[in-house]
């Protein structure tokens, strides 16, 4: 028998043997700071977590025993890579009633939509490739891009979200792969896209030939105002939509969505096979019960409601707790909003004493595929704390923001 010594020269040097594209990966910011958070006794602005209280717990029981009563072989079996045919039918019919005239066979169910930019990653970008979005963006897509080494083109976002009339010009010098957007209750700014922005990009694309990745995970989540029509609406023949229950119905169970092109899906099915040949089917069949039965309509509105309360509360408090100089954005819907704090604070470095205080936000520099702004900003989430909380946690910040700036005087 053969003893391997615990020493240096027989441990195997598994850093020479990584591809180069694991230099570009890098932690979740947010991910990261959630095992923090975790604490009992820390309020948590952080993660953009929905309110665990308001889950349809007792539906997804009864669907549960009615899908392992009545049909077992198939939500227990392997299924096809494209996705449940009757929880595809569902979407489709949904989002038709917001123009987006795509078939079933033109949706790709996905393990939650933050898989769906792997996938596009994967389809679309080379390294080196070009891509553009807001300055801020989600942490989640830089996050996937950089993996397959892409290079970020970024414009600015104001209180009306993406700056589209800065595109062209880069439009022009560069040859982007695809533009990405969040134009409904932007992550993280919290900021809605208007419709006179949102033909403007169709018109841009359609001129320079250009692809568009529309992320809407919080459509659904509108609070006041009415409804706008989806770039994926506008122009179907080069749009990537991409959607999610997380945020709508429960995050565990991981379902997403990608609506696109007949040759676009195909594609995409294709990548989604070498990655886990088809996303859980007992959960898209869980999805699918409760959408049909109509308690996904239902549990929308009632999360609409207490949501909507909550980012009323926050901004409140936020008026009435927060230091002069402070500024914020006011969401018509979904889950954050983006405060901005005085010049002379960094809210990287001033987590440290947020913690301190029992509370926790994202700073804003994590929003920014190159780091280069944000540093005076951060991300609020509402959803997930009782009002009281919330309350409490705005006063927290508050003080210790008073505190900072008494201290540079």
């Amino acid at each position: 028998m053969t003893v391997y010594a615990n020493s240096a020269e027989s441990s195997l040097n598994w850093e020479r043997l990584l591809a180069h594209r694991t230099q570009n990966m890098q932690s979740s910011a947010i991910r990261e700071l959630l095992k923090i958070t975790q604490l009992p006794d820390v309020i948590s602005f952080a993660g953009g977590l929905p309110a665990p209280e308001l889950f349809p717990v007792r539906e997804i029981e009864e669907a549960c025993h009615y899908l392992l009563r009545e049909e077992p072989m198939q939500a227990l079996q392997y299924s096809t890579t494209e996705g449940n045919r009757p929880l595809r039918e569902f979407l489709a019919e949904s989002m038709a009633r917001y123009g987006i005239q795509h078939g079933p066979d033109n949706i790709q169910i996905t393990t939650g939509s933050q898989q769906a930019l792997d996938l596009i990653g994967k389809v679309f970008i080379d390294p080196g490739a070009l891509i553009i979005t807001a300055r801020p963006t989600y942490l989640g897509a830089i996050q996937a891009w950089r993996a397959y080494e892409a290079r970020f083109l970024t414009v600015p976002l104001d209180d009306d979200g993406m700056q589209v009339d800065h595109l062209e010009p880069i439009v022009k010098k560069e040859a982007p792969r695809f533009i990405y957007v969040l134009p409904n209750f932007h992550n993280p700014a919290g900021t809605t896209l208007p419709e006179d922005r949102r033909r403007y990009l169709v018109d841009l694309a359609r001129k320079h030939d250009l692809l568009i990745i529309e992320d809407d995970p919080y459509g659904a989540l509108r609070f006041e105002g009415e409804d706008i029509i989806p770039i994926a609406a506008l122009a179907p023949e080069r749009t990537i939509y991409l959607g999610t229950f997380s945020k709508t119905l429960a995050p565990g169970l991981r379902i997403g969505w990608i609506v696109g092109p007949a040759e676009i899906i195909g594609r995409l099915v294709q990548a989604k096979q070498g990655a886990d040949l088809h996303s859980s089917t007992f959960d898209q069949m869980i999805a699918n019960d409760i959408a049909q039965r109509g308690i996904l309509r239902v549990h929308i509105r009632k999360i609409r409601q207490v949501y909507s309360e909550r980012r009323q509360v926050m901004l409140d408090s936020l008026e009435e707790l927060w230091p002069n100089g402070c500024s914020w954005t006011r969401p018509q819907g979904g889950l954050f909003l983006w405060a901005r704090v005085p010049e002379q604070i960094n809210t990287v470095d001033f987590m440290k004493t947020a913690l301190e205080k029992k509370v926790a936000y994202v700073p804003g520099s994590n929003f920014f595929p190159h780091g280069d702004g944000g540093f005076n900003a951060m991300r609020l989430n509402f959803s997930n704390a009782q009002p009281d909380m919330i309350v409490e946690g705005i006063r927290r910040l508050g003080q210790a923001l008073r505190e900072e700036l008494a201290n540079r005087g």
